[in-house]
């Protein structure tokens, strides 16, 4: 006798159904809108092309920026019934933990979003950029332009900032300088007074800014309007250019980000991305940025997973003899592990854009 789980998925084998887990409210709910679109393209642009395996791909959204267990309950339930076939998208660290133990060996699970490294669990692929990829040389050659050596770390209270604060320590170390402070702030904080105060007192030159969504937007206005921006630089690894947008052009001088992508990158692949972003969506879209884009290149990374293996299915980390590579907006990348390698960039704010100064 079949199970309803498997009943469901005979009735539906031309179908793929993916879970696109993505923020939908919360400080994150920002990025949610051009998540979604950008993942939207993705799967139209493969459908047209004759879907994954020759089954259509649909898109099942569930909201990423509720609380982590309730998102995992979530997730595991549909993937429990069989009513979807993969799992992607941007979501927080703390959802992502709470979320991997329950689908792992079970469905496909591609994480976006930039991240403090060290994800192992099987079945699980990471798209985005890592702190030891991203943030050290982006420390160092932030140092060397504008001679930043005192950092004070401000994030959000979860886990991300938190594991990326202990290893910004040591990258501070290399880069001669060292961090005077560190402050971790709730989630939804409206008064960034007493974090001001802080790094004034501590006498930084350059703040490493993990915070997230609204939040980073709130944080960029007040330090602004404290006058903290004449005397610090910021860096951010989650700054795009729909925060860049919200904060407004006079809160973004002296602010730096990193990436793997940024809007205003100037190569023959993000330019058409940008192109087919902006015919199928039109002006009034929001911009796609570094992590609306990653969704896009989760649904790609996973018909190149199911390409590799010839099913969809769990599967395993590619083997030093197996090459699963396949090219998007950020270029020509390749999944070695579970971990995708690309280009890194060190970009500089210019009023509600972003500069690309170097390639990491």
């Amino acid at each position: 006798m079949h199970s309803p789980a498997a009943r469901l998925r005979s009735d539906r084998r031309d179908t793929l159904l993916v879970a696109l887990v993505i923020p939908l409210c919360g400080p994150a709910g920002i990025f949610g809108p051009s998540c979604e679109l950008s993942a939207q393209l993705a799967v139209e642009e493969l459908n047209a092309a004759g879907g994954v395996l020759d089954r259509e791909v649909r898109l099942v959204v569930v909201d990423g920026g509720a609380e982590p267990c309730r998102v995992a309950d979530e997730v595991a339930g549909l993937v429990e019934l069989g009513a979807v076939d993969a799992v992607v998208g941007w979501h927080t660290s703390a959802v992502r933990q709470a979320l991997a133990p329950r689908i792992a060996h079970r469905v496909p699970y591609i994480y976006t979003a930039q991240y403090e490294g060290g994800e192992e669990t099987p079945g699980l692929f990471l798209t985005g950029e890592t702190d030891i990829q991203q943030l050290a040389p982006a420390m160092r050659l932030l140092a060397e332009a504008t001679g930043a050596r005192r950092w004070c770390t401000v994030g959000s209270d979860y886990v991300w900032p938190r594991v990326t604060a202990r290893t910004a320590r040591r990258f501070a170390q290399d880069c001669r300088g060292r961090v005077v402070d560190e402050l971790f702030v709730p989630l939804n904080t409206e008064e960034f007074g007493p974090a001001l105060r802080r790094i004034e007192a501590s006498g930084a030159n350059a703040v490493l800014m993990l915070l997230l969504g609204d939040d980073a937007v709130r944080f960029n206005r007040a330090f602004t309007a404290a006058g903290l921006h004449q005397r610090c630089v910021r860096l951010s690894s989650h700054m795009d250019e729909n925060l860049l947008l919200a904060t407004g052009a006079e809160a973004t001088e002296g602010l730096w980000a990193t990436a793997g992508y940024f809007d205003s990158l100037m190569t023959s692949e993000s330019l058409s991305f940008t192109d087919r972003y902006m015919r199928r969506f039109g002006p009034a879209a929001p911009l796609a940025g570094s992590l609306g884009e990653s969704c896009f290149e989760g649904i790609l990374l996973l018909e190149a997973l199911a390409a590799h293996h010839r099913s969809v299915t769990a599967p395993t980390p590619p083997g030093p003899e197996d090459t699963i590579v396949y090219e998007g907006p950020r270029g020509a990348l390749r999944l070695r592990g579970n971990h995708l390698e690309q280009r890194l960039y060190l970009a500089r704010a210019d009023d509600l854009d972003f500069d690309i100064i170097a390639q990491l």
